[in-house]
């Protein structure tokens, strides 16, 4: 596995930070193979303390969009392939902001799923799952730089742990 290099970034509001210099390879087939290995072979832990759990299933969501910006995710997307490393620096930075995702359909903050921040408008989305005993776990949905959409995700609510227990 390739070894992580990093630079230098200031985040309005965090100051300083190192960040994973993007990654580039060759072929999206090449990110496929690097998020399996990286990702997909044991969780990532948390800041926090929560597991995160990724399946090859999302590979595509997460690293492909809609050329016609509709629901049909059909190219890749080098921009957020290149930030592949982002995902494990943005969940395990304990300055990273964590807020409420937005639910479409009830037209509502969900505490389920989580939507974490630190380097400056890129995002990672979790959904978060309670398990016996009020053991927490999360699923990687997607990550994205949400540059349209940044400004209404820090107004959020703030993702908290007790929501869910």
């Amino acid at each position: 596995m390739k070894s992580l290099t990093f630079s230098r970034l200031i985040c309005k509001g965090v100051g300083d930070l190192n960040m994973p210099e993007l990654l580039h390879l060759q072929t999206i087939e090449d990110y496929r193979k690097y998020y399996t290995q990286k990702y997909c072979k044991k969780p990532i832990i948390t800041f926090d303390g929560i597991p995160v759990y990724f399946s090859k299933s999302k590979f595509d969501h997460a690293f492909f969009e809609s050329s016609r910006r509709d629901k049909n995710k059909d190219q890749s997307s080098s921009t957020r392939a290149e930030r592949i490393d982002w995902i494990e620096a943005t969940l395990t930075n304990p300055n990273a902001k964590s807020y409420q995702g937005w639910d479409k359909k009830r037209q509502r903050y969900d505490p389920r799923w989580r939507v974490n921040v630190i380097y400056e408008d890129y995002v990672v989305v979790l959904l978060i799952r309670i398990k016996k005993s009020e053991f927490l776990t999360a699923e990687f949905r997607t990550a994205y730089i949400a540059d349209k959409s940044i400004d209404k995700i820090r107004k959020s609510p703030e993702w908290n742990k007790e929501l869910l227990i």
